[in-house]
């Protein structure tokens, strides 16, 4: 099983979180610390890069739905960008593309702001 990682770059005003692995209930401790920083530091922009993740659990779905409603509250929103077919269709099993905007890669949802 590989691991999971979750690295940030800046843009401006807006975060985007590369998560690479797999995202379930043993690693979304370490992505809800990453967007917990994010709300700390006030930005509520961010973008979730999906292109090196390979597989999310409903755990790690989980941790949307727990952080989007502080994030909108707060005039931002979280974008989701590149991912694959098979993270697409978890997504998309559980109604998502209806909640979150879904982007082909990052410079369009970066521009969706």
């Amino acid at each position: 099983m590989k691991g999971f990682q979750v690295t940030r770059t800046d843009k401006n005003d807006i975060s985007v979180l590369y998560v690479a692995g797999f995202l379930d209930a043993h690693t979304v401790p370490q992505f809800e610390s990453a967007l917990n920083q994010l709300i700390e530091e006030k930005r509520y922009k961010i973008v979730v890069n999906f292109k090196d993740l390979d597989y999310i659990s409903s755990a790690g779905l989980g941790v949307f739905m727990g952080f989007i409603e502080e994030v909108r509250s707060n005039q931002g929103d979280i974008k989701l960008c590149n991912l694959s077919e098979r993270v697409y269709k978890v997504f998309d099993l559980l109604g998502f593309p209806a909640l979150f905007e879904i982007f082909d890669d990052e410079a369009q949802a970066i521009k969706s702001f």
